[in-house]
């Protein structure tokens, strides 16, 4: 006959073995929960693609003043969201641009920044070639469904009139056929400022990237629409 105190020992046992058992659900449950609300965050980021060259990758600059990580603190204060992703290249044409766009969409973004053509009418290129570059990374935004704000550029005028005239008409048009809303120019504010540019004059400091994403932000606010309340802990003010 089982004696008394092996019994409740036998007892005891399968209370403990029924509580593991209870815990370990509960520590499962815990685990869905906490992966699928990190999901749904996930979902409701939304992914900005800046997509530029040495101007958007932040050029002798520290990598938090560059203008990708500066816009995307800017937005967050607004109340969105977001991940701005850096796909700015030093040097990129826009023909390197244009070939290295499918790799760039890699990332999946929902919307995009398109800035490039400086380094086009600083080699003096043909503004033919440069409309049909950018004419071809806006059909494959377009495509991927991916809602694209365009920022121009302007030709230096010791192209020449005709030189510019033909450059700065390449952004109105690519906005026109693309119905897509256009930033005029990247670096306004910014040129002709030296107290705002690096020693070469022509790439924005830490504060000169302040003065574009200042002037940039209600173009990419109006590209996102009004933050949802909660997004980012509070509503636009």
């Amino acid at each position: 006959m089982m004696r008394i105190s092996e019994c409740r020992m036998r007892k005891s046992l399968l209370r403990l073995a029924l509580c593991g058992r209870a815990w370990w659900g509960y520590g499962l449950i815990a685990l869905f929960v906490n992966v699928t609300g990190s999901s749904a965050m996930a979902a409701t980021e939304l992914r900005i693609l800046a997509f530029g060259d040495s101007l958007t990758a932040g050029y002798n600059l520290p990598p938090a003043d560059a203008f990708p990580v500066k816009l995307e603190a800017a937005l967050k204060a607004k109340g969105y969201a977001v991940r701005v992703i850096n796909a700015g290249v030093s040097g990129d044409t826009t023909a390197g641009g244009r070939a290295r766009l499918d790799w760039a969409l890699a990332d999946h973004p929902d919307y995009a920044i398109v800035e490039l053509g400086a380094n086009d009418a600083l080699r003096g290129l043909d503004p033919a070639q440069a409309l049909a570059n950018l004419d071809v990374i806006m059909g494959q935004l377009d495509s991927h469904r991916v809602k694209t704000l365009l920022a121009g550029m302007m030709a230096p005028p010791n192209l020449g009139a005709d030189y510019g005239r033909t450059f700065n008409a390449i952004y109105p048009k690519l906005q026109a056929k693309w119905h897509v809303p256009l930033y005029p120019f990247f670096l306004d504010g910014v040129t002709l400022h030296p107290e705002l540019t690096l020693a070469d004059g022509l790439h924005p400091n830490t504060q000169g990237v302040d003065r574009i994403v200042a002037g940039i932000l209600p173009s990419v606010e109006a590209l996102l629409g009004p933050p949802p309340v909660g997004a980012a802990g509070k509503a636009a003010p």
